[in-house]
C-alpha cells in the first residue's frame, strides 16, 4: 500500500501526535509498504519520506495546551500536487478538522480518507467544533473510515460528528521503555522517588501532587518527587519554596534517549491530571518501565488500568486522598512490585506492532469495502 500519514501539527515539535505518526510509519515500513508523513514544518527538515507543506506554523490554544499549525490560506496547491504525485492508497489524517493541513487532504484527496480523533477536550471546552460544525460536516462526510484513540476520544468526537468510530489506542515503545537504560546514580540514595512527567500546565495536575507530597513528606522524610517536563515550572518552584518542602527536584527538559533513566529511578509514577486526556500515554510509559502508577480516576485514564490492579485511581484534585494513595505505595514494597508486574503484562497489549497492525487491518477492510462499492456501482455488462 502507498500511505499518507498526515499531521497538522509543526513537526519540529515534539508531541503525542507527531510521535504517533513516526511509529506507525517505522511499523508499516518494517511491512513493505510505502509511506509519507505529511506535516507543517517551522524549519527546513532533511528526514526520509517526510514531507513538509505550510511553513511558519502559529501557536493557538488547544485542549489547555498550545498547538503549533499552519493557518496559511495557500496549502490547496501543495496538497493537489502531492496527491496527483503520489497516488496514494491510503491518506491518514490525524485530528482531520485542526486547520488547515489535513482539511485540504480531506478536500481534495480520492484515496480512501482515514482520520484519528487523538483530542478529549470536554464538552462545551473546544468552541471550534461549535461554531464550525456545520461547515465541517463536509469534509467529515470525505471519510471512509474514522479512528478514535480511547472511549474518551469517541465520546468527546461523537458530540459534535456522531457515527461510528473504531477504538485502536496509542501505542507504547515497549522495548525502549523495559530494557538497556541504567537508573541515574544520584537518584539511589535509598529513597523512595515519585516520578511526574508532563508540561507546566494547569491540566496536568502538578499543583496538587505538591500539596500532596508535602503531606508524603512530612510522614515519610525518606521519599522524593522528580519532576520531568518541558516549560517554565518557574512559579511551582516559588510554590515549592513558600511551603518549605524538600526533595522537590525540577529536572526540565529531558531528551527522549534519557527519559527512559528517569523511569528506572523511580519508584512510583504519579499522573494527577484533571481532565482533557484522552488517552494516557504517560501510564503506558511508567507501566512498560515497570512502575505502579498513581493516576487521576478521569475518563482517559480509567481506560489504561484497573484500580488495585496494575495502580491506584483518585479522585481529580484530592491532594488529601492522593497522599493517601502515595504513602500506601511508599510503605509497600511488595505490593508495588506486584503491580509493576501486571503494569508490564498490561502495556504489552499497548505496543505499536499490536497496535499497527490493527490499523494496517483496517485500511485493508476499507480498501476492500470501496473495491465491493465501485464493482456494485458498475453498470450491467460492464467488464
Amino acid at each position: 500500500m502507498k500511505i499518507a500519514l498526515v499531521s497538522p501539527y509543526d513537526w519540529t515539535v515534539p508531541g503525542g501526535v507527531n510521535s504517533h505518526c513516526t511509529h506507525l510509519r517505522e511499523q508499516f515500513v518494517e511491512r513493505g509498504h510505502q509511506v509519507r508523513i505529511v506535516a507543517p514544518s517551522s524549519r527546513p527538515i532533511e528526514q526520509e519520506d517526510v514531507v513538509t507543506i505550510g511553513k511558519r506554523p502559529l501557536s493557538v490554544p488547544a485542549s489547555g495546551s498550545l498547538a503549533r499549525i499552519s493557518l496559511s490560506l495557500t496549502l490547496a496547491k501543495p496538497v493537489r500536487q502531492l496527491l496527483a504525485e503520489e497516488r496514494f492508497d491510503i491518506v491518514h489524517v490525524h485530528e482531520p478538522f485542526m486547520p488547515m493541513l489535513t482539511i485540504n487532504f480531506l478536500r481534495y484527496s480520492e484515496a480512501v480518507n482515514v482520520a484519528t480523533f487523538h483530542a478529549n477536550r470536554g464538552r462545551g471546552h473546544f468552541f471550534y467544533y461549535t461554531w464550525g460544525r456545520r461547515h465541517l460536516r463536509r469534509w467529515f462526510r470525505r471519510l471512509d473510515g474514522k479512528i478514535a484513540v480511547s472511549p474518551a476520544a469517541a465520546h468527546f468526537v461523537e458530540q459534535y460528528f456522531p457515527g461510528y468510530y473504531n477504538t485502536i489506542p496509542n501505542g507504547v515503545d515497549i522495548a525502549r521503555f523495559s530494557e538497556g537504560s541504567p537508573p541515574l546514580a544520584e537518584y539511589r540514595d535509598g529513597k523512595v522517588n515519585i516520578l511526574f512527567v508532563g508540561r507546566p500546565e494547569k491540566r496536568k495536575g502538578l499543583t496538587y501532587l505538591i500539596r500532596a507530597f508535602g503531606q508524603v513528606k512530612a510522614q515519610r522524610p525518606d521519599t522524593r518527587l522528580i519532576i520531568v517536563g518541558a516549560g517554565k515550572f518557574d512559579r511551582f518552584k516559588r510554590s515549592v519554596q513558600s511551603m518549605k518542602i524538600k526533595d522537590i527536584v525540577f529536572c526540565g527538559y529531558v531528551s527522549d534517549d534519557d527519559l527512559p533513566r528517569y523511569h528506572h529511578s523511580a519508584d512510583i509514577f504519579c499522573a494527577p491530571a484533571t481532565g482533557f486526556e484522552s488517552q494516557g500515554i504517560v501510564l503506558l510509559e511508567a507501566m512498560a518501565s515497570g512502575l505502579p502508577v498513581v493516576a487521576s480516576n478521569i475518563e482517559g485514564y480509567a481506560g489504561v488500568f484497573t484500580h488495585g490492579v496494575e495502580g491506584l485511581l483518585v479522585l481529580p484534585k484530592e491532594s488529601e486522598e492522593l497522599a493517601e494513595a502515595l504513602l500506601s505505595l511508599v510503605d509497600d514494597a511488595p505490593r508495588r512490585q506486584a503491580m509493576a508486574e501486571r503494569g508490564r503484562q498490561r502495556a504489552e497489549e499497548f505496543s505499536w506492532q499490536r497496535v499497527s497492525q490493527q490499523i494496517l487491518s483496517y485500511y485493508e477492510r476499507l480498501l476492500h469495502e470501496r473495491e465491493l462499492t465501485g464493482l456494485q456501482t458498475e453498470p450491467a455488462g460492464a467488464k
